[in-house]
């Protein structure tokens, strides 16, 4: 699996104009899934977002991660996650293929699992809607933007 990781201020995803997910002061996920992923890269990569300490502490080092702000009582604190399949797009040509790319059947699955297993950790998740055309704003944080593969 793939994550394109961003540190946001806030962020919203619509589809055909209608607000369906958004997120405060958190993180942002454009979450891909590969043809040969399994549910326990999505346990996997779960673990690595809820951990990755990319939030700033009191001296002002990026020295925490979401999990710890919400242990330490910062409750507006959370994920909007949405999926993508173009992150794993072959981009050799002009015209990007998609061939790595898990179904949409199995893709819905493991991108489901991986929202699952942040909640599972107390992260409150909002998503979009999975495989439909959606609009993405963000407010970006930094930025700090990360890729991250599991």
């Amino acid at each position: 699996m793939r994550c394109v990781v961003q540190r946001v201020s806030a962020a919203t995803v619509a589809v055909d104009g209608r607000e369906v997910g958004r997120c405060g002061f958190g993180l942002m996920l454009l979450v891909g899934v590969h043809k040969v992923d399994t549910a326990a890269n999505a346990a996997k990569l779960a673990d690595r977002i809820a951990g990755m300490r990319i939030f700033s502490d009191a001296a002002g080092k990026m020295n925490l991660s979401i999990l710890q702000l919400r242990e330490e009582g910062h409750d507006e604190a959370d994920i909007l996650a949405v999926s993508n399949f173009t992150l794993f797009g072959d981009t050799s040509q002009r015209r990007p293929s998609f061939g790595e790319s898990a179904g949409f059947e199995k893709g819905e699955e493991l991108f489901e699992a991986f929202v699952q297993e942040l909640r599972g950790r107390g992260i409150p998740v909002q998503t979009g809607v999975f495989g439909a055309n959606m609009q993405v704003s963000i407010l970006n944080d930094g930025p700090v933007t990360l890729i991250v593969d599991a």
